[in-house]
């Protein structure tokens, strides 16, 4: 182990000077000059090695030979792993049991030992607190310290160095250790550069927070850009983004997923749902403020995506780019209605997908997606449909279509019976389900049930219940310690109500 008296630690011994990418599509798509800082090129693919190295060469002997300890479900967890093995010291990491097994074994191929707990990062973060009393190891917090601050702060003396004319930063926001870092080195050079925040539509605690003036805590985090998905940002990070930044966005998963495929276009690199957060939020920043030949720098924070993810990315990515409409349409039950159905609307435009199931009745239902030059046709379909006398839902911004409804086959209960209809986030580990259905008790029949994994640490369930008594239900619904929304959705309504 290295002693801080023999050491002249600087930032890149670790790290890299990451390239400045300007991007030819994106650029001529936006009518804007668009360069990406490509920290998914650092060594953990993710700007969270500059932080973590940044605090713990600040550290003294006496807290080297102790070791140090992080909780953390990806990204931070390999910037101190790796940080650590440079200094020749131990660490310690505490990780959800739900990460992904290509995440833990990047941790432990740095070094270091993992531990893991819990079913998300508050439980996790629970034990860390504990395990750092008890080893009397150096905490690194993954956002909210002003070294690790200081560190991610870097990025922006990279990018005004290299691009002095920069005039608009778009930085991924979770807990704000990172826009935190930008905001105050680049005001400090340059007042009038524009600092524009992104976070998820489902995860924007710092949006919130600045609405409201105080740290906001929310109830629910979306788990696809799970990179940012924190509850709550850090009590000095929301101080400092509160002097220094100009706005907060947001953006939703199909927006995020086209995102990523704008970045692949132009770099065949695939980048993490918040990796592309920025370059989303640059998309539609530019559309709502008709910007023009501005110099716009998008922060490429990193690169941790699971390969399983892709497919669930690719579906969304045509909806997000305003490529692709979803359709439940009714036709009569009877001979020729489709071929109808494809004359007087659909001819002319590419099927994507098509899905029927019988239904004794006098009325067919159809769940349709068509290919689309551009977000305009989504009208002059809707236009059609009218014109010929078509009773349809647009279920092109319906989430719940999108991620079950879609998949799922049969049609509506013909019988009638009080029913609820929640979006559960399981943990993906073994017995997850089998501990759920434990605890709310075999007093409750299931009336629907579909679960598609995202490759990610939590997967969305569809769940139904036959149930007269919400009360009741709630509680031990609750009880579980799952995350869950009570549904109300277009297409529920459409396809098995």
């Amino acid at each position: 182990m290295s002693t801080k008296s023999d050491r002249l630690n600087t930032l890149y011994d670790v790290c890299s000077i990451s390239p400045l990418q300007k991007v030819s599509k994106l650029s001529k798509k936006l009518g804007n000059n668009v360069y990406l800082k490509r920290e998914d090129l650092q060594t953990v693919h993710s700007f969270k090695i500059r932080g973590a190295y940044n605090k713990m060469i600040t550290l003294t002997d006496s807290q080297l030979k102790s070791g140090v300890i992080a909780a953390s479900a990806g990204n931070h967890a390999q910037g101190v792993a790796l940080s650590a093995q440079k200094l020749g010291v131990s660490a310690l990491i505490v990780m959800p049991k739900t990460t992904p097994q290509i995440k833990v074994d990047a941790v432990i191929s740095y070094g270091a030992e993992v531990i893991l707990h819990g079913d998300n990062y508050s439980e996790t973060y629970a034990k860390c607190q504990q395990l750092t009393k008890q080893t009397v190891r150096t905490f690194i917090h993954p956002f909210d310290d002003q070294l690790v601050i200081d560190g991610q702060g870097s990025i922006a003396k990279e990018i005004l160095d290299e691009l002095p004319t920069a005039e608009i930063i778009f930085v991924p926001i979770g807990g704000g250790g990172l826009i935190a870092g930008i905001a105050q080195y680049a005001k400090k050079i340059n007042p009038d550069i524009k600092i524009i925040g992104v976070e998820p539509t489902d995860s924007n605690a710092m949006q919130l927070s600045l609405l409201q003036n105080r740290r906001v805590s929310l109830d629910h985090v979306g788990i696809f850009s799970d990179g940012v998905a924190v509850k709550q940002v850090g009590e000095l990070t929301f101080s400092i983004v509160k002097q220094h930044v100009d706005e907060v966005n947001t953006v939703s998963v199909d927006q995020v997923c086209a995102g990523i495929k704008s970045i692949f276009e132009d770099t065949r690199a695939i980048v993490e749902p918040a990796g592309a957060l920025s370059v989303a939020g640059a998309e539609k920043y530019t559309k709502m403020n008709n910007l023009s030949n501005k110099n716009m720098v998008c922060i490429l924070s990193g690169a941790n995506l699971t390969f399983e993810r892709l497919q669930f990315i690719a579906e969304r990515t045509l909806i997000g780019s305003g490529k692709e409409v979803l359709f439940a349409i009714k036709l009569p039950e009877s001979p020729g209605a489709l071929h109808k159905l494809c004359l007087e609307v659909i001819n002319g435009y590419s099927i994507s997908e098509l899905s029927y199931r019988y239904n004794s009745g006098k009325e067919a239902l159809i769940f349709i997606g068509l290919n689309v030059s551009s977000p305009i046709e989504r009208n002059k379909i809707k236009a059609k449909l009218s014109k010929y006398q078509y009773d349809y839902y647009d279920l092109t911004f319906d989430e719940i279509a999108k991620e079950h409804t879609r998949y799922m086959i049969g049609g509506k209960i013909n019988q009638e019976f009080s029913e609820i209809i929640l979006e559960v986030n399981f943990p993906e580990r073994p017995s997850a389900l089998l501990e759920f259905l434990e605890k709310i008790s075999d007093n409750w029949n299931i009336s629907l049930f579909h679960y598609r994994g995202l490759g990610s640490d939590n997967g969305r369930v569809l769940i139904g219940f036959r149930c007269d008594d919400w009360t009741v239900l709630k509680s031990l619904i609750e009880s579980t310690g799952y995350d869950y929304t009570k549904v109300d959705s277009t297409s529920l309504e459409a396809f098995i109500r």
